[in-house]
């Protein structure tokens, strides 16, 4: 009996190490529009969510996977067959599931949202 729990248990192992980390993926956003979808790393990847400049006056995002030794620096992207730079780049990278999610709203706490969401159900309360 305790051979079979602990076949189970190194099977089990296994699996969980197994599991790819999970991150958003955005190719290629501007401003704070980023269209994002999940996708899974590789050995080796951690998650990161870059923000850079373009042409010193539009801000774009990108998000995904990134090897390990390519995180927390500023990359410039180039013109092909020129040094023009397009676009420099920062990519910080996190190494947990979905962990370069988006961030929470500007200027919205967590006791404001909860202020807004209980005066908005005492004014349904109040109209029904």
């Amino acid at each position: 009996m305790n051979r079979i729990i602990l076949q189970l248990v190194a099977v089990g192992f296994c699996f969980a190490i197994g599991q790819a980390l999970q991150c958003y993926k955005c190719t290629f956003g501007i401003g704070n529009m980023c269209i994002t979808s999940e996708t899974e790393c590789k050995a080796g990847e951690h998650c990161f969510s870059g923000t850079g400049t373009a042409g010193g006056v539009m801000d774009i995002k990108k998000k995904g996977c990134l090897a390990v030794a390519d995180c927390n620096k500023t990359m410039d992207t180039n013109v092909p067959n020129s040094n023009s730079t397009v676009y420099s780049m920062t990519k910080t990278c996190c190494n947990t599931d979905l962990c370069n999610a988006a961030p929470g709203l500007p200027g919205a706490s967590g006791l404001s949202l909860a202020l807004a969401t209980i005066t908005a159900l005492l004014m349904a309360q109040i109209l029904v």
